[in-house]
């Protein structure tokens, strides 16, 4: 079964995207546990800023971290998997029974702190989302990756 913590910065604003997120948390559940946390994205002015920021969005982050779970970092440059090469990699990594943490930072990304604290990096794609879109996609593909672990037909 799969364990799986979601941390999000910024809130889902538009309807059809928290649609899609309840369907696939819904479809989610025979699967295992999934839970997404919301966290309030900081705001900021100018450039100057940003540093300051990520610091912050990470403070908070770091807070809903367990020393056992296994971090994973949404990041532009981390690995990208094939959907049945991610598969594997959720479920070796589930095996103990560690939850899994996947964190999707705001809109200036994560600190350097998250990256760092994480096993690994995980890209969706080489194209950029917005991190309002990351959160459907992200899930759509551990439903994908669900269905392939028990051998269910949603993936061709």
């Amino acid at each position: 079964m799969l364990n799986i913590h979601i941390i999000a910065v910024g809130k889902l604003k538009d309807s059809y995207v928290k649609t899609v997120q309840a369907e696939y948390l819904k479809r989610l559940k025979p699967y295992g546990k999934i839970t997404v946390t919301e966290l309030p994205e900081e705001p900021f002015r100018t450039q100057a800023d940003w540093v300051k920021v990520k610091q912050r969005e990470a403070a908070k982050i770091l807070t809903l971290i367990n020393p056992q779970d296994i971090v994973i970092a949404l990041h532009e440059t981390g690995v990208e998997y094939t959907s049945i090469a991610f598969a594997d990699f959720l479920k070796t990594n589930s095996e103990q029974g560690q939850r899994l943490v996947l964190i999707i930072g705001g809109p200036l990304g994560l600190d350097t702190s998250i990256l760092q604290k994480a096993r690994t990096h995980l890209s969706l794609s080489k194209l950029t989302f917005t991190h309002q879109m990351v959160r459907p996609l992200l899930l759509e593909q551990l439903y994908r990756a669900a269905t392939i672990i028990a051998h269910k037909q949603y993936h061709y």
